[in-house]
């Protein structure tokens, strides 16, 4: 209350200065981070990269993707055919109570048509939407797999200081996936902390090779642990990684010694990946651990190099996956428990984003202050 001078604005004066400052807002957020970076609070440079789901003003009722409204329309047709049954069996009682039913039969059905027909404009749009989906409340606000039910909502990804817990960079996106946000949120934590380089450690929903390829290029260390998809390692056969390769000759050689030569490369999903195998695999007393098919092969993409590089980090330093846990859930923790059920009270990605920015802001400062002290925050603040 001191800083206001005991001025007490009700929600429309807040709701306001949120809607009209908000590039302000987000400008302030970034400044505090510079404000951390000059009290030397990010000396590290090491940062947990992580996203979380958080609810939309946008009931899940009023968000369509192409298999809901086929579902809301059949259920539609479904009820509709029940009612006409009932009234070819209410035609059949007294004048009275058929009457009585059958008019009230009919304006379920005048409800259900008007409904069917408010489905099938929105189908129109929805053709047009280039995602394929659509919010009538939220317009920006798009349905997301999560652990439970799945949310509409939005994707928060954030770049959070491994030492103090500090969110350096944060974005709000409308994509539900991780494995795109790698590069980008690397980048921005990067220039927000303002140093050259930086190490990033994110779970292995950030897995993508193009990604984990792009941070190298740009000079940034990632930790990623790789996504297990591997139906042979699944039925415990032997997997790559039992597979070592000799960049020298460019072959592979396999647990059983024999040598896999590269075959030919072909260009799968936009990739260059080199094939190899060995033509002893029918003799080998290893096969039934290795492979049910005539031969083993083994694929490498062109910059597979750097992602075995990523591998050899980690086996050297485990302990990254535990530090990015300890990182990570503490500031989404504290910041979904500040807002209660219902998440974000704006609509749109750029209003979302000051609200947003407004919480992140809060959750520094309580945390720098925390870490230093008022009278040194404030101190700093000045200057």
């Amino acid at each position: 209350m001191w800083l206001t001078g005991r001025l007490a604005p009700d929600f429309k004066t807040i709701a306001r200065f949120r809607k009209d400052n908000g590039k302000a807002i987000r400008n302030v957020c970034r400044q505090f981070v510079m404000l951390c970076q000059r009290l030397d609070l990010f000396a590290d440079a090491i940062v947990a990269i992580d996203g979380s789901k958080f609810k939309a003003v946008n009931h899940r009722d009023r968000n369509f993707t192409s298999a809901k409204l086929e579902r809301r329309m059949r259920d539609i047709e479904s009820s509709i055919a029940r009612y006409l049954q009932a009234m070819d069996t209410a035609d059949r009682q007294e004048p009275a109570i058929a009457k009585a039913k059958t008019e009230r039969l009919q304006h379920k059905i005048a409800a259900l048509k008007e409904q069917m027909q408010r489905l099938k404009e929105i189908e129109v749009q929805l053709k047009a939407a280039p995602d394929g989906q659509i919010s009538l409340t939220d317009p920006d606000a798009r349905s997301m797999k999560t652990r439970g039910t799945g949310v509409v909502g939005y994707n928060v990804q954030t770049a959070v200081d491994t030492k103090h817990h500090l969110i350096v960079a944060h974005v709000v996106t409308n994509d539900g996936i991780d494995r795109d946000q790698l590069t980008s949120t690397a980048k921005l934590a990067r220039a927000e902390m303002g140093v050259d380089k930086i190490t990033a450690i994110a779970d292995r929903g950030y897995y993508k090779s193009e990604e984990i390829l792009a941070c190298h290029e740009a000079g940034i260390t990632v930790f990623v642990p790789k996504t297990v998809t591997s139906m042979a390692t699944a039925d415990g056969r032997f997997g790559k990684d039992d597979f070592i390769y000799n960049a020298k000759t460019n072959e592979y050689q396999c647990p059983a010694g024999e040598r896999l030569i590269w075959r030919f490369s072909t260009i799968e999903r936009g990739l260059k990946i080199s094939k190899y195998w060995s033509s002893n695999c029918q003799q080998c007393p290893l096969k039934e651990s290795c492979t049910p098919s005539p031969q083993r092969r083994v694929t490498r993409w062109e910059h597979e190099a750097v992602l075995e590089d990523m591998q050899a980090r980690l086996d050297h330093a485990p302990e990254m996956m535990r530090i990015r846990r300890q990182t990570v859930e503490h500031p989404f923790g504290t910041i979904k428990a500040w807002m209660g059920a219902t998440h974000f009270l704006t609509r749109t990605i750029e209003r979302v984003s000051t609200e947003m920015s407004l919480h992140v802001l809060a959750y520094n400062i309580k945390r720098v202050t925390k870490i230093l002290g008022s009278e040194v925050v404030m101190k700093a603040m000045r200057a």
